[in-house]
C-alpha cells in the first residue's frame, strides 16, 4: 500500500512529480549539458513561472545552490561586511548564526527558549549590516509573524535582510520590498526530491556582495554569489547542476501554477485549522508552541513524550509516515508536515486517525 509522508523534509512528493520523472527518463532530460539551449529553456521556464507563482519582482535573480546550507556560508562570505545579527529560536537558525561566528565576521545574537519567538532588540538590529530572519523554524514550528520583519526592515533601511523560507514557500506571502533575499530547499513545499536549492536576490544584494568581496583576490568558497548571479542572467550555473530536480521544479512551479496560489494556501490554512483544532483538546498530545499566532501552519510540531515512538509506529502501520522532533527535542517530539502536496483529504484522514489514537 501506498506511503504518505508527512515528515518535514525530505517529505511526499508532489502529486504530479512521477508523470514529470517519466518524461525527463524518455526524453533524455538527465544527460543535458548545462551549457546546451536546451538546459537554458529549462531555467528560463522555471525562472518564469518562479516569478509567477510568487509575484517576484523584476529586481530579484533566481539563483540555484546545492543546498539552502550552502547559502549560510555564500551570505557569510559575500553579504556581511562587519557585523550579522540574527534572531535565533531553534536548530536552523542557530545553525546560520554559528556559520557566521565561525567566519571572520561579528555575528550578533537575539535568541529565545525553543518554541518562543524572542523579543528583538532594536539596538542590534541597528548595529547590523545583515540580517538573518528564519520565518518558519522547521525544527520547533515556530512562524515569524511578518509583521516582525517589516519592523526590523523600518529600524535598518539599510541592513540586507536574509529570510530564510525553506519549509514555508511558496505559501509564504511576503512583500519582497521589505526584504533583500529569501531562500528555500525543494524537498519540502515545492514536494521534490532532497538536493536542490532556490536563492531568490535583489539587486541590493549583489551590490553588497561586490562592495564586501572588492579587493580580494580568492574567495574561500568554490562559489560566489557574484559568479552565481552572472551565470543566472543567462540561464546558466556556474557548474553542473542537478538538471534533473530543476526540471522537476519547473514542471511542478507550472503544475501550482495552474491550481493556483491562492487555493494551495487556502488549503494549507484549512488544513492547519483542522488539525490544530483537533490536538488542543487531545490527551496526550498538544502543539510545542503554546502561542497560537506563533504556530507554523506548514510544519506542526507536537510534544508527545513518553508516547513518541507509539504514535510514529501507530501511524506508520497505517502507512502515514511523520517526522520524529528534531535535535535536542528528537524523542519527545514529532513533527508533521502540512505542504502542497498534502491533500485535504489525506490530512483529514491523519487528523481522524491521531484524534482515535
Amino acid at each position: 500500500m501506498h506511503k504518505h509522508f508527512f515528515t518535514p523534509g525530505p517529505s511526499g512528493l508532489y502529486y504530479t512529480v512521477e508523470q514529470h520523472i517519466k518524461k525527463a527518463l524518455k526524453t533524455g532530460i538527465g544527460s543535458i549539458s548545462h551549457r546546451s539551449s536546451s538546459f537554458k529553456e529549462i531555467y528560463r521556464e522555471v525562472d518564469s513561472n518562479l516569478r509567477a507563482l510568487l509575484n517576484l519582482p523584476d529586481n530579484y535573480t533566481v539563483i540555484f545552490t546545492n543546498s539552502a546550507t550552502e547559502v549560510w556560508d555564500l551570505s557569510a562570505q559575500s553579504l556581511v561586511a562587519e557585523k550579522s545579527l540574527h534572531i535565533v529560536n531553534g536548530a536552523f537558525s542557530e545553525k546560520f548564526y554559528k556559520t557566521v561566528n565561525n567566519s571572520n565576521k561579528t555575528a550578533l545574537l537575539t535568541e529565545s527558549e525553543w518554541g518562543t519567538f524572542p523579543e528583538i532588540d532594536y539596538n542590534l538590529v541597528k548595529q547590523a549590516d545583515h540580517i538573518a530572519i528564519t520565518h518558519n523554524e522547521t525544527s520547533t514550528g515556530v512562524s515569524t509573524p511578518l509583521e516582525t520583519i517589516y519592523k526590523i526592515r523600518e529600524a535598518n533601511s539599510e541592513a540586507i535582510i536574509s529570510v530564510d523560507a525553506v519549509s514555508s514557500l511558496p505559501f509564504l506571502d511576503i512583500d519582497y520590498s521589505k526584504i533583500d533575499a529569501l531562500y528555500v530547499s525543494v524537498q519540502k513545499c515545492f514536494g521534490l526530491p532532497a538536493g536542490l536549492g532556490v536563492w531568490l536576490v535583489n539587486d541590493r544584494v549583489l551590490k553588497k556582495a561586490e562592495e564586501v568581496n572588492k579587493g580580494i583576490k580568492e574567495m574561500k568558497s568554490y562559489h560566489n554569489i557574484m559568479d552565481l548571479a552572472k551565470y543566472a542572467a543567462d540561464f546558466q550555473t556556474v557548474s553542473t547542476p542537478n538538471v534533473l530536480n530543476i526540471y522537476l521544479l519547473s514542471q511542478v512551479s507550472a503544475d501550482m501554477l495552474n491550481r493556483s496560489i491562492q487555493m494551495i494556501r487556502s488549503e494549507i490554512r484549512y488544513k492547519a485549522a483542522v488539525f490544530y483544532k483537533m490536538i488542543d483538546s487531545h490527551s496526550k498530545l498538544r502543539p510545542f508552541v503554546s502561542e497560537k499566532p506563533l504556530r507554523s501552519e506548514t510544519v506542526i510540531v507536537l510534544s508527545s513524550g513518553e508516547h513518541t515512538k507509539n504514535i510514529i509506529e501507530y501511524l506508520a502501520e497505517k502507512n502515514m509516515i511523520i517526522g520524529t522532533g528534531y535535535g535536542k527535542h528528537k524523542t519527545d517530539h514529532v513533527r508533521i508536515a502540512n505542504f502542497p502536496t498534502h491533500s485535504k483529504e489525506q490530512f483529514e484522514m491523519l487528523t481522524d486517525l491521531v484524534e482515535k489514537w
